[in-house]
């Protein structure tokens, strides 16, 4: 049995000489960071028709998170992928109970969020601030009701033009555990149906995540996969969430520095 990933790099890989037709790749490297792109431009192959970005640099668990290089990195990509203006609604997706879950919830807390000062009349005298919101909506667990179901609620109140969904992926390669970002125009698909899309939100969705677990070969006789995550994943999840909400600040509030997002959201 094929080992799961939500990385579409791991699923199209330049290095396989070969991909289906409709599928396109790109991979460089600049400053230590790879980078794969996957563009797949057609419906019935193994992920969504979209935009699929992989960045690949140090273990998160012992990096700076304030690196302006890889907060940088992130941020262009980001940028390039959502409308130049416009609300942008943040969603945290997952369980902050559970660790290797928490990477949503955790970076939303993290955001800037602007909504309410650029309402202010005297807001933005001297620096023009994009409107951001931001909001975790937990697991149907807990709340009875689903993500997509609360999701499509606040949109319809906030009319965003665009909506980032942050949330934690699994990988098949765990040289990829902690240490990647994949950015996605095809939105999020949580175990838990429906997925977040444009099609089921009615706004454009980006996807934004790091792998924090995989999948192991079935080990001693198991009846079912295991799946497994890093002893440091405490670390990766602090390190990583700041990492990922600096990236999102940047992306949305260009004119500040990483310095002062920093200091506006410790």
């Amino acid at each position: 049995m094929a080992v799961y990933t939500d990385i579409a790099a791991e699923l199209y890989p330049e290095s396989c000489g070969s991909v289906p037709r409709g599928v396109k790749t790109f991979t460089a490297t600049a400053s230590g960071i790879g980078l794969t792109r996957v563009e797949i431009e057609r419906s019935g192959l193994r992920r969504p028709k979209g935009r699929y970005i992989t960045l690949d640099m140090p273990q998160f668990a012992a990096i700076d998170d304030r690196n302006e290089a890889y907060v940088w990195a992130i941020a262009s990509q980001l940028r390039a992928l959502l409308p130049k203006e416009g609300l942008v609604l943040v969603a945290g997706v997952g369980n902050r109970a559970v660790t290797a879950d928490a990477l949503g919830p955790e970076t939303a807390d993290r955001v800037f969020v602007t909504r309410h000062l650029c309402e202010h009349p005297d807001a933005g005298d001297d620096v023009a601030l994009r409107p951001v919101a931001a909001f975790s909506p937990g697991v149907e667990g807990n709340t009875g009701l689903a993500t997509a179901e609360l999701l499509q609620s606040v949109v319809r109140r906030l009319e965003p033009a665009a909506v980032v969904c942050v949330d934690s992926l699994c990988t098949s390669d765990v040289r990829r555990l902690g240490c990647s970002v994949q950015l996605s125009t095809a939105g999020l698909s949580p175990h838990t149906a429906p997925p977040l899309t444009q099609q089921t939100l009615g706004v454009p969705v980006v996807a934004v995540g790091v792998p924090t677990v995989m999948e192991a070969d079935a080990m001693l006789g198991a009846k079912r996969p295991l799946v497994v995550t890093p002893k440091d994943i405490d670390a990766i999840i602090r390190r990583g969430a700041t990492l990922l909400a600096l990236a999102i600040n940047k992306a949305l509030q260009p004119a500040l520095s990483v310095g002062e997002l920093t200091f506006l959201t410790s």
